[in-house]
């Protein structure tokens, strides 16, 4: 409990200016994106910016990565397409207000679940994650950013291509855009390049009158983003069964897709800055924003590797960007939304675009030829899986079930057996490489029950059982030697293999050597099953 409760390192030296300056700059790049995220499910842009603000508030003072930055995410937001229309087809005729309802229950069960993933501490297990699913991952990411900001180049409502003056304007404003980002560090870092960009774009197109798309336009007609703080929203759903049963998947599925997205951004923060975050406690703080963007009107979310980035691109480390960002976006919200809705969306476009580019791993390409075949698959299966389906979590699993599959099917090939009789005519099979699931066909084959000697010893000092069809591996070469008269001894067998033997006894009946080297790891097993006068061990020596 004290690391949940240890907020902040004071010993932390932090630039206040850089801080609240690229707070500032996240925060406008914040709303357009939390506009659009909303308007894919059809919510109102304010139930995109309450949960941007709430997640982006509560993760920055409780999450296990300063600097890292979350809001509404459209990897959340596709997963409410889906549950509104199951309500639509459940419930003919069901109300707006009830379906966001149903919203709002569904986020808060949601942080719960990742509240629960934190607690169990299975932050961990994204360790899991191998680097090439990482790299497909971050370049997937990178491919969305950017095609996601395409729509900005139409006409608003149409699949019409911008033509003639307009295009040349925005293409002309978000080119300019780029260059400053880009051009701007190699003069000065006293001030974020994508903030002085968003100011001097926004100043041209205010201050000459730019006829130019901006983020009023991305709206629909009559919305606004002027509202209030948060209003609280508790659902108001019947408590049943059915009600749960429409809910629980949906939120199982955000919580996983929230947790897998956070704990890899976290990663990505991690080795850009060179410390090391808390996944555990990162669980625990995406699950209590939820929970309070559910119960304020929000609709819930986790990180945002593209404000990640700029945050950290403009240098800040620290929490209080994320937080300045968080009170910034309020700000807009309640007092400047007619200044922010006439931001050119020229500006966060060029943005966004730099973000994509920095974000995309370049140099993956250049180790094609390094890496093996099965990684390389692996690599561009996630990134298209992940650019076409917008499905971060099934990329992802894709990515690391192939890669355990690949790393099984070589693992499995690399079983050995080195043979020899002794002056005593036994036979020793000396094992190398891993028994397990995988290599148990290619470990029977290497044996000759019908020409060995009476006596056979199989060693395992270069190779361990690794699980329970390992195990029965060894049971059926026993008992293909036992119906021939001949007796098998297992030795080496390692402290862990041991004990997997001991607790396969009921299924499995195999004879293990007694040996000097493992003589009180065998003997302990071997003494403890004679006292209780049931011994599936029966123990020879040299």
């Amino acid at each position: 409990m004290r690391k949940y409760l240890n907020l902040f390192d004071f010993k932390q030296k932090v630039d206040y200016k850089t801080e609240i300056l690229s707070g500032l700059t996240v925060a406008l790049a914040l709303v357009p994106e939390a506009i659009a995220f909303a308007l894919i499910p059809g919510f109102s842009p304010l139930t995109g910016l309450y949960a941007a603000f709430i997640l982006a508030l509560v993760t920055s003072i409780l999450g296990g990565r300063p600097g890292m930055i979350s809001g509404a995410t459209g990897a959340v937001a596709v997963i409410f397409v889906g549950l509104i229309l199951e309500l639509k087809r459940n419930f003919p005729g069901i109300e707006p207000d009830i379906i966001l309802n149903y919203v709002f229950a569904t986020v808060i069960i949601a942080g719960i679940l990742q509240i629960l993933a934190g607690v169990l501490r299975l932050g961990k297990f994204i360790r899991l994650v191998p680097h090439p699913v990482m790299f497909g991952f971050v370049n997937g990411l990178a491919i969305i950013i950017f095609m996601a900001q395409f729509p900005n180049f139409y006409v608003k409502g149409t699949e019409t291509l911008l033509s003639g003056s307009s295009l040349y304007i925005m293409l002309g404003l978000t080119l300019v855009t780029m260059l400053i980002i880009w051009g701007l560090p190699k003069l000065t870092k006293a001030v974020p390049s994508s903030l002085v960009a968003i100011v001097v774009v926004s100043a041209i197109v205010i201050g000459f009158g730019v006829d130019t798309l901006t983020v009023a336009d991305t709206m629909r007609e009559g919305e606004s983003i002027k509202g209030g703080f948060p209003p609280l929203s508790i659902p108001q759903l019947p408590f049943t069964l059915e009600t749960f049963k429409i809910i629980i998947p949906y939120a199982a599925i955000v919580a996983g897709v929230g947790l897998i997205e956070s704990l890899l951004t976290l990663n990505i923060i991690d080795e850009i800055t060179e410390t090391r975050g808390s996944g555990n406690k990162e669980c625990v703080a995406q699950g209590t924003a939820n929970i309070l963007s559910g119960f304020l009107s929000g609709m819930g979310g986790c990180a945002m590797i593209g404000q990640s980035l700029i945050n950290t691109s403009s240098g800040a480390r620290a929490r209080l960007s994320g937080i300045t960002a968080a009170v910034m976006l309020l700000v807009f919200i309640m007092f400047g939304s007619s200044l922010i809705e006439r931001l050119p969306m020229a500006a966060l476009v060029g943005l966004m675009f730099m973000v994509a580019i920095g974000t995309f791993e370049w140099a993956s390409f250049k180790t094609f030829r390094k890496m093996p075949n099965s990684d390389v698959v692996v690599m561009v299966l996630v990134t298209l899986i992940t650019a076409i389906t917008h499905n971060l979590a099934v990329a992802v699993l894709l990515g690391v079930i192939i890669s355990a599959l690949a790393y099984s099917w070589e693992n499995a090939k690399r079983i050995r057996a080195r043979k020899r009789v002794d002056e005593n005519g036994v036979k020793h099979y000396e094992i190398y490489g891993p028994l397990f699931f995988g290599s148990t066909t290619l470990f029977a084959e290497k044996f000759d029950v019908q020409n060995d000697p009476d006596e056979v010893i199989i060693d395992f000092k270069e190779s361990r059982v690794a699980d329970m069809s390992g195990i029965e591996a060894l049971n059926k070469i026993t008992e293909r030697y036992a119906k021939a008269g001949k007796k098998v001894h297992l030795r080496h067998l390692s402290k862990d293999c041991i004990q997997l033997l001991a607790d396969a006894e009921d299924i499995i009946d195999v004879n293990v050597m007694e040996d000097p080297t493992y003589k009180v790891a065998v003997d302990k097993v071997a003494k403890k099953k004679d006292n209780e006068g049931d011994n599936p061990f029966k123990l020879w020596g040299l």
